[in-house]
């Protein structure tokens, strides 16, 4: 219980930080016209979203950043891989704010191509690739090797490693970017999957890392005070590819890919939806769901927005359950 003592209080802080910063970004992207602009194919319900405050993610990072720097400067554990996973997230986050701006400027729901935002993860990625080689696997393995649970099989890539970070982390940021698309959804389900991380970091012995995650943790809820239906606010692709970027980065750094994969399978259940949709409708003309991704696939179904964030969170709380359960340890 010690061990997990400043990370819940980084989490209580960057929770009060992040309703704060929160509550003080919305009027200034009002004033700046950084608005939400609602694609016209997407659920009718969703058209009067259009003109809320986008951007949030901003105070997500500005909360997690605070209090993950003060607690690890209190905890001596401020080392160059909670540098370097807090960086991920900045660096992950600009992308989304290039598409933001965009799509704000532009007022409507086009920012940067797929293709320019995959080249963007891409090189960050690659970069962040060759940092975990050297930095990764803390005393537990090699900054080249994976480490598979339930199997508790270790895997030493070589070469082959930075190819792996990079699909990990394109993927994870594309699939919280995906989720993000109900009042809530993304915030919470992050939350949850963060605190999973505290755990797991300090389970498997590492003393760094639990303060970040908790500091993230906290700052998605104290977001989600303003981002619960009805959202005042949304993250915009600043925050969830800025969550995207930050899990996974932790996540390659402390080996905990797969259970990270656990924990956030409803990331992942998104993210298929929409490849599955794609691929399905190209060959047949006709699609699987009714619209992807899966959440609005339930929504179309006749289920209440809220409905289905309670239910998408119920799963993520049931996956977290499960990935600790799978920890080996």
């Amino acid at each position: 219980m010690e061990a997990m003592l400043f990370p819940i209080l980084a989490l209580v802080t960057a929770w009060i930080l992040g309703t704060v910063f929160t509550g003080m970004l919305i009027p200034f992207l009002k004033k700046n016209q950084l608005k939400q602009f609602v694609r016209e194919i997407g659920p009718q319900s969703h058209l009067t979203k259009t003109g809320t405050p986008s951007m949030g993610g901003i105070a997500i990072i500005a909360a997690t950043w605070v209090s993950a720097i003060v607690f690890a400067l209190i905890t001596k554990t401020l080392n160059i891989q909670v540098i370097g996973v807090l960086v991920a997230m900045v660096l992950f986050s600009l992308i989304g704010f290039i598409d933001d701006y965009e799509k704000a400027t532009k007022k409507k729901n086009d920012g940067i191509s797929a293709k320019q935002k995959v080249a963007l993860q891409f090189v960050l990625s690659a970069v962040f690739g060759v940092f975990a080689m050297y930095f990764g696997g803390g005393d537990m393995l090699k900054g080249t090797e994976i480490w598979i649970p339930v199997f508790d099989w270790t895997i030493d890539l070589g070469i082959l490693y930075v190819p792996f970070v990079m699909f990990v982390m394109i993927a994870f940021s594309n699939s919280v970017n995906l989720t993000d698309g109900l009042d809530g959804l993304a915030s919470g389900i992050t939350a949850m999957v963060a605190f999973f991380m505290v755990i797991a970091a300090t389970a498997f012995g590492f003393t760094d890392m639990p303060v970040v995650f908790g500091a993230l943790s906290g700052a998605c809820l104290g977001f989600l005070m303003l981002n619960k239906n009805p959202a005042k606010i949304f993250m915009g692709d600043t925050g969830s590819m800025a969550l995207g970027g930050i899990l996974s980065a932790g996540a390659l750094l402390m080996k905990l890919e797969f259970l990270l994969a656990i924990a956030g399978l409803v990331y992942v259940a998104e993210a298929l939806s929409v490849i599955i949709q794609v691929g399905y409708y190209k060959k047949t003309k006709k699609r699987i769901f009714r619209m992807a991704p899966l959440h609005h696939h339930y929504e179309l179904g006749g289920m209440s927005e809220r409905k289905v964030v309670v239910m998408f969170w119920g799963a993520t709380l049931v996956f977290c359950l499960i990935a600790i359960l799978l920890m080996n340890i």
